[in-house]
């Protein structure tokens, strides 16, 4: 969970007066979010049916297509995601009639200040607070289906405290935040299983590691908590015009999915697969509406096109921009899969780079190297968690020249470096700016409305 941004109004307020009585950005334990919860009425316990989704990567995509299917379908629908790009508004989504809307800065501040009368005696993190208004909000907005994205790991996240999610899911596990869950990726699946409750359906999207999956699928067995595993009991494959799906529901195709990225159609059938299980407790979400889910869902800065940005008027004509917040080694090689797809139009290909310092920029760059022209390395931009720090620009331009990017160098900052790869490309290019979440959103915060 990241910092709240300076700009955020009452709500972002708010947030910084439980960051000054509990410091720690981070710290995964539930005892408190149980305390507050309690005072506050459990208002986890009285909320419409659960989808509860953990992963290392595809979770925020796997959310925005469950929403937008959801929503197709004539359904109202509450969402908690995290972390926010631009505000901490974009982390709580409440259901309104003909689709769903960002809380209104005045009542997510409401409810932080009703968690900071429950909390006085008794801190809170900035992540748990905004977590428990969200549930708060939730309990009191009327709703058909509640969609709640893990912040970190599973077990101890502050999200962790449904006793009978309506369904779980956990989508690509590997390695991400190793300083918090663990530096294998048995360890972390671990983690990511917490959220696995006893005879509650368990959705597990494909794994590039078998031993995540039999980590999950252990857990699920030791639980009696029934398992709807990708290749076991749902599939997805590319095909013509788009992807098809097998699963409960039958043969299902459908629609290249909005959101660029063959890695999409799996997030997207891991969505549909979760309806599937959805539907033991509800409606039948109708194909329809899946399709129509698939054609419309939205989820910034996920390879993300930005058009008509101040940024692109950098490039020569003829060229594209693109943002992407992935940051560990799965998505370097979706990127890494994406930019081969891109070769087949002759553009060479540009990078922006920044990262945080605890990331492994090796594992990142190593499926994109052989795709990439040029690379500029900048500092990191954004509010950061308590503690963080960006990789020095220097160290991140050595790790590309080491993967094979023989021009890496350091620019100044974003826009200098987009400027210096247009005029190094020299014609019509692709330009990915890519490596951080954090930076993502400084850039979504400055280039001009209507962009992407």
């Amino acid at each position: 969970m990241r910092a709240p941004d300076p700009a955020g109004g009452l709500a972002a307020a708010a947030l910084d007066r439980f960051r000054g009585r509990l410091p720690r950005a981070i710290d995964l334990t539930l005892g408190r979010v149980h305390r507050l919860l309690g005072r506050l009425g459990d208002p986890h316990r009285r909320l419409a049916p659960v989808i509860h989704v953990a992963g290392t990567n595809g979770k925020g995509s796997t959310v925005a297509f469950l929403r937008a299917m959801l929503e197709a379908a004539g359904l109202r629908v509450h969402a908690f995601t995290s972390p926010h790009l631009v505000t901490i508004h974009e982390c709580v989504r409440l259901a309104a009639p003909g689709g769903g809307r960002l809380v209104e800065d005045a009542v997510l501040a409401d409810a932080l200040e009703r968690c900071d009368r429950a909390s006085a005696d008794d801190p809170v993190t900035v992540f748990e607070a905004l977590t428990c208004a969200a549930f708060l909000l939730f309990a009191e907005t009327p709703a058909d289906v509640v969609l709640v994205e893990v912040g970190m790991g599973g077990t101890e996240d502050a999200t962790n405290v449904f006793d009978a999610p309506a369904v779980s899911v956990i989508t690509r596990i590997s390695r991400d935040h190793a300083e918090y869950l663990g530096d294998t990726v048995e360890v972390i699946a671990r983690a990511k299983a917490g959220i696995v409750k006893a005879g509650r359906p368990i959705i597990l999207a494909p794994q590039a590691d078998p031993a995540a999956a039999a980590v999950v699928a252990g857990t699920a067995a030791r639980l009696g908590a029934p398992l709807h595993a990708a290749g076991a009991d749902w599939s997805v494959e590319t095909i013509p015009g788009g992807f098809r799906y097998r699963g409960a529901r039958g043969v299902l195709d459908l629609p290249p999915p909005s959101l660029t990225g063959a890695h999409q159609m799996v997030n997207a059938a891991t969505a549909v697969a979760a309806l599937d299980a959805l539907s033991g407790e509800g409606p039948r979400i109708p194909d329809a509406a899946v399709r129509e889910g698939v054609r419309t869902a939205r989820w910034p800065a996920r390879l993300q096109r930005l058009t008509g940005s101040s940024l692109a008027d950098a490039l020569p004509p003829g060229s594209d921009l693109w943002l992407d917040g992935g940051h560990n080694d799965s998505a370097g090689e979706a990127l890494g899969v994406q930019a081969a797809a891109w070769a087949a139009d002759g553009l060479p290909l540009g990078l922006v780079v920044a990262m945080l310092a605890v990331k492994d920029a090796d594992a990142f760059l190593a499926p994109l190297a052989s795709r990439v022209t040029a690379l500029r390395a900048v500092p990191l931009l954004g509010a950061l968690p308590g503690g963080a720090r960006g990789m020095a620009p220097e160290r991140l331009a050595g790790a590309a020249r080491a993967a094979g990017i023989a021009d890496a160098a350091v620019a100044a900052g974003v826009h200098s470096a987009v400027a210096e790869l247009g005029a190094r490309l020299g014609r019509p290019c692709r330009v990915l700016i890519c490596g951080s979440l954090y930076q993502a959103g400084a850039v979504l915060a400055t280039v001009r409305p209507g962009s992407g």
